[in-house]
This record gives structure tokens, sequence and C-alpha cells, in this order.
């Protein structure tokens, strides 16, 4: 059993009055774990969001990584962590595919969070070098149709959301291609440009390659064109019916203390309105889709349940 189940089965914890925990919180620095590698797009984006809500709440908000397995990384310490507010992590979309394709579940996005805050999403698109003879995704299939097994793709982790969009895509294409999988952006970018894989799947954090002229973006995957690259079509525009939008967010352990949450939520909130992560949201083409901790576990719910349904379309069940 673990303690937080042990405290509640006791009555310890159901001895504090509602609220009780909030009226000194924080009181200590808080860890918000970043599921990615240092110097990714999500890295940069979260240190300046922890920056600006740590001085809403007087406290800081140090930022960790723990990068790996398609963003799930931190979510079973969610499982052992205190429920007290002080140790949090991003929410990715991988932790709610992710266990749909563990032979052995090591967490329950339903059973194991406490919902606070949902932030942004992602753009995800398809990149090349710009020296590839890669230029449209046309050029992409008929390589591949040509070349069965040889077109190579790197992406920021078996079940990401890069990873499936491109999986995906594959599927709809008709052609077999190779998967490379990388811990993150800040892996799989250098290996692109290393040319180490052909093709890279992944967020924005191709964007400042893409403007230094290092990289050519092919295609976008959202369910509209950006507005920072409007002339790149998306997967849904080249043929394919398909779009892919990424909503992240923040959460805690399950068990919270509803007016913690609310610190934490209008903390959050008002961080990121602060206009240097306003820029590093722009700069990241990361759309804000906002949704409180109601609504944001609501939406996991049905999130979690569609999930389990991609999945199974794509035969990937059980398969970690």
């Amino acid at each position: 059993m673990r303690r937080r189940d042990l405290l509640l089965a006791t009555g310890a914890l159901g001895a504090l009055p509602l609220g009780a925990a909030a009226q000194t919180f924080p009181a200590r620095p808080i860890t918000l774990y970043c599921p990615f590698p240092a110097a990714g797009p999500t890295d940069l984006m979260f240190r300046s969001l922890a920056d600006a809500t740590g001085r809403v709440l007087g406290q800081p908000v140090v930022v960790e990584n723990r990068p790996g397995a398609a963003g799930t990384m931190t979510a079973p310490t969610m499982r052992t962590a205190r429920p007290d507010g002080y140790t949090l992590t991003q929410c990715p979309m991988g932790m709610f595919r992710v266990p749909h394709m563990q032979r052995v579940q090591t967490f329950d996005p339903l059973k194991d969070f406490t919902y606070i805050i949902n932030l942004t999403g992602y753009t995800f698109g398809m990149v090349v070098r710009a020296d590839s003879p890669f230029k449209s995704v046309k050029d992409i299939v008929a390589f591949a149709k040509a070349n069965p097994g040889k077109l190579t793709y790197g992406s920021t982790g078996i079940g990401a959301g890069p990873h499936l969009a491109m999986d995906e895509f594959a599927s709809r294409a008709g052609i077999d291609i190779v998967h490379v999988p990388f811990k993150g952006s800040a892996d799989m970018l250098p290996a692109l440009l290393g040319g180490h894989v052909m093709v890279g799947t992944d967020t924005t954090g191709w964007a400042p390659h893409v403007e230094s002229g290092k990289m050519r973006l092919l295609v976008t995957y959202g369910s509209q064109r950006t507005k920072r690259w409007p002339q790149v079509p998306t997967l849904r525009e080249v043929g394919f019916d398909m779009a892919s939008d990424s909503p992240f967010g923040i959460v805690g352990p399950a068990g919270m203390d509803p007016a913690v949450v609310k610190v934490l939520h209008d903390a959050f909130r008002t961080g990121l309105a602060d206009p240097k992560v306003v820029e590093m949201i722009d700069r990241y083409d990361q759309p804000t889709i906002y949704m409180n901790p109601a609504d944001y576990a609501e939406w996991a719910k049905k999130t979690y349940a569609d999930e389990a349904r991609t999945i199974a379309r794509l035969g990937m069940k059980n398969s970690l």
C-alpha cells in the first residue's frame, strides 16, 4: 500500500480541514518535471513559465529534466510522490497513449494524476535537411514506394505524438519506412543534421533550423496551417485525411487538496500570460489551449478512451 493510501485509510489526511495546506502553500520550492531533454522547445518553454510562475507564488519553481519513454518517464513518479503540490509534471499526449501500448502498465493517467491546468499544444511537422532531394511529401512517398524499408525517420520517442502521426501517415500512404526513436528534439535534430536519419518528425524544435536555412519544412500536421509558416501545407491538404493537435498541461499526484490545486492553477495561468512566456510560446508556434482543472480532467477521460482506439487501430497495443 502506498503511503498516501495508508494515510487515507487511517484517517491521518482526513483529519486536516479542507484547504488547510493552502494557507501556507507554497512554503518551499516546487519541482516541475519536464519529460524531455534540456534545450528542447518544451524545456525552454517550461523554464520560462517556471520563472514567471515562481514570481507569482513567491517560491522558485525548479524544472528538472527526466527525458525518455515518449514523454512519460515522469508519470510513475506521480504514483509515489506526496500529493502536497510540491511535485508536478508536464502531461504530454504520451501520458494517455503509452499505457495502452504497455504489456505491464506502469501508470494510469486517470487514477494517478490530479489535473491542474492545460496550457498550450504542439505544432508537429515533417522536416528534412536543406540539401535533401525531398522537396515535398510527394517526393517522400515516391522514394519510399520505390525503396521499401530504406527511408529512415527520427522522432522524439516511441508512442510520442510525432511518431504516431508519422506512423499513420505511412499507413495511409502505403509505404514501409524505418522509425528511429530518440529521447527528444535535442537528440533527434542533430542526428537529422548529421545525416544519420533522412527525415525528422517533431514539434517545432526544428524552427530555428528551418529559419536559418539548414532544414526544409515539408508539411505540418495540425488541423489548419500555422500562422508562422502559412505557405506550408497541412497533411490534409496534400491528400491525407488526418490531423494531429497535441495539447499539454501540468498535473500532480492523485489526491491533492483542491485549495492547493487552485493556488497552482491561478499562478500558472498568470505565468502563462507573462510577456516572456508568450514570446516563447510564439517562437515555437504553440497555440494556447487553456483548460481549468475540471475541464482538463474531463478532457483527459475522453482522450484516454480515444487513444485506446487509436492504438488498437494502428496495431500497437501491448507493443512496449
